[in-house]
């Protein structure tokens, strides 16, 4: 098998029986393992009795690390780069690193392995096979209904602490009303439970049911027909023409069969 000076380690999510034998392997065969939290991977590690020496890699102290890992890579040995669960430069450190090592001409693999965001959307089923993924979502309220408004036609996924994700929900609930939500929680471990359904009785489930652990959800694509389509790009055009939104209303309800109220509403959206 071939040898690489880096490599990208995903660990498990939840049931340690996710990780694979490639992973335990290549852990088990570098100098160095760089991880966010030593004390999360050495449980890990203890429970696969890998014995290799840990060094703390995390948000906090990527670009100091940099020279470090330069001078290892510099003497011939290896290293392996693992996140808490799931896998690095997945909404995990790791991005200033590998830039750094392609700068220099060290070779960087990754391995396949547990991800929250692909063993939540396997349970979801969906319209169509595109989807965008925002990682945490912003806290500022009008930030998420930005992201809301521009991604109506595409499944949005995102991660959530349990403390957010009511809050979460009532803006998407706010925002676009009579929305399907898909929330899990705890995957991979004995309470896993993903949630479908509208957002309100989304909403209405989690106020009377526990919520622990990290989450990933998603907003599913609203189903505009193709006459609205149609109006949405004639909106569009004539906003783009400096009309105003009561005139477009105006202008398009006499010319289609659509109603003057939807339509002002649509301009202000």
């Amino acid at each position: 098998m071939k040898e690489y000076d880096f490599y990208i380690v995903p660990t498990p999510i939840g049931n340690l029986k996710d990780i694979t034998l490639r992973a335990i392997e290549v852990l088990k065969s570098v100098d160095i393992i760089a991880c966010e939290d030593m004390r999360v991977t050495q449980k890990l590690l203890n429970h696969f009795d890998i014995k290799t020496k840990c060094i703390s890699y995390h948000k906090f102290n990527e670009k100091e690390r940099v020279n470090l890992f330069l001078g290892i890579l510099k003497k011939g040995q290896k290293i392996a780069l693992v996140s808490d669960a799931g896998t690095p430069l997945f909404c995990d450190p790791g991005a200033v690193i590998v830039e750094e090592l392609k700068k220099h001409n060290f070779s960087v693999t990754a391995l396949a392995g547990a991800n929250a965001a692909a063993t939540f959307l396997s349970q979801v089923p969906r319209d169509g096979e595109d989807f965008v993924f925002i990682g945490f979502l912003p806290k500022s309220k009008s930030q998420i209904e930005e992201i809301l408004k521009k991604y109506k036609t595409t499944d949005i996924v995102f991660y959530d602490s349990p403390n957010r994700i009511l809050n979460t929900l009532e803006i998407i609930e706010e925002c676009r009303p009579n929305s399907i939500c898909a929330v899990g929680r705890e995957l991979t471990k004995v309470f896993e439970e993903v949630v479908i359904d509208k957002t309100e009785n989304v909403i209405e489930y989690f106020k009377t049911n526990t919520l622990k652990g990290e989450i990933a959800a998603s907003v599913l694509r609203e189903k505009i027909s193709n006459n609205e389509a149609d109006i949405d790009e004639k909106i569009s055009v004539l906003k783009a023409k400096g009309y105003k939104a009561k005139d477009i209303s105006i202008i398009l309800s006499s010319l289609y069969d659509f109603n003057k109220n939807d339509i002002y509403k649509k301009c202000l959206n």
